[in-house]
């Protein structure tokens, strides 16, 4: 026969006490990495070979300054004008016309199979090919006739190899994000009366973003990096602007850094706003975290109501 406390339907069972697993593995895997780390540091600022004063005398160098400012102005058109072609041509590569579908997947093909460097020659000796551009009725009369020499300077050389070659990258990613929408979507538009083109606009287009930016974000970054190509067909880019400097001053590795230094900025800021355009297409989505200023104001209001 059973006890009274025993039977007791309000008896409560003893507390668990919860052992967290050891793990020896993450200590030893975060010292060695403290200790490489910390080597790392020390050897880089006790090296007196890095000069770190030179580094500091040219960091905001007027020919370092104009340098950085041609590598944003080529980031921002050729990402442009790799934009816009981009979702032309992935429209166009949609379409069911197999001479519209065909003739973008031949440019997509081209411009992908063959390297930005070559492109980028190309379009700065294309004066070899053509010394007189014309524009006008194909097969027919021209109306403008410009030297190639005078009208594709070295910038819009660059401008061109790096825009259009960016075109064909957009293009497959613009393409990727259409079809990632429910085709519903877009027979519900059209059954509305929409032509394809404003279900393409109002409908498709605006929910496609949300994979679109990710890949956009990484080939902004990638094109920043990219413009330092432009070297070679003597555009005095960031890159450039460096190893004019070092070429007679003969500091190389500090020049190299100067240049590196200012790729990461603009790489980082970069980042932040890939970051916040991915929150705000990416709105109400399923286990999306708080961004950096919502945690520190959730701890602002957490310490306030503590010491209240």
């Amino acid at each position: 026969m059973s006890s009274p406390e025993a039977a007791s339907p309000t008896a409560r069972p003893d507390d668990i006490t919860a052992v967290p697993v050891r793990r020896p593995g993450r200590w030893i895997a975060g010292a060695i990495v403290l200790v490489v780390a910390a080597a790392l540091v020390r050897s880089v600022v006790t090296n007196a070979r890095f000069e770190w004063t030179v580094v500091g005398d040219y960091l905001f160098d007027s020919r370092i300054l104009h340098g950085a400012v041609v590598t944003i102005e080529l980031t921002v058109i050729a990402m442009a004008i790799g934009i816009a072609l981009g979702v032309l041509l992935a429209i166009m590569r949609l379409s069911p016309n197999p001479l519209i579908s065909g003739a973008s997947w031949f440019y997509i093909w081209f411009f992908r199979g063959t390297p930005l460097l070559v492109q980028l020659l190309f379009w700065y000796n294309i004066a070899a090919l053509y010394p007189q551009i014309a524009l006008g009725i194909p097969f027919g009369p021209s109306f403008i006739h410009a030297d190639a020499n005078t009208l594709i300077t070295p910038f819009t050389a660059a401008i061109l190899g790096l825009g259009l070659n960016e075109g064909a990258y957009m293009a497959e990613i613009v393409r990727a994000g259409i079809i990632s929408v429910d085709e519903g979507q877009a027979d519900a538009a059209q059954s509305l009366g929409m032509t394809r083109l404003q279900t393409m606009r109002r409908i498709v287009l605006p929910q496609a973003m949300r994979v679109i930016i990710p890949p956009t974000g990484n080939e902004t970054i990638s094109m920043l990096k990219s413009s330092s190509l432009v070297s070679v067909i003597v555009v005095t880019e960031l890159l450039y602007a460096g190893q004019l400097i070092y070429s007679v001053n003969f500091k190389t590795i500090q020049l190299l850094i100067v240049v590196s230094f200012w790729y990461i900025v603009f790489t980082s800021v970069l980042y932040v706003g890939q970051y916040y355009l991915e929150r705000y297409y990416g709105r109400g989505s399923r286990g999306q975290s708080p961004s950096p200023l919502e945690r520190l104001r959730i701890g602002l209001l957490a310490v306030r109501r503590d010491q209240s």
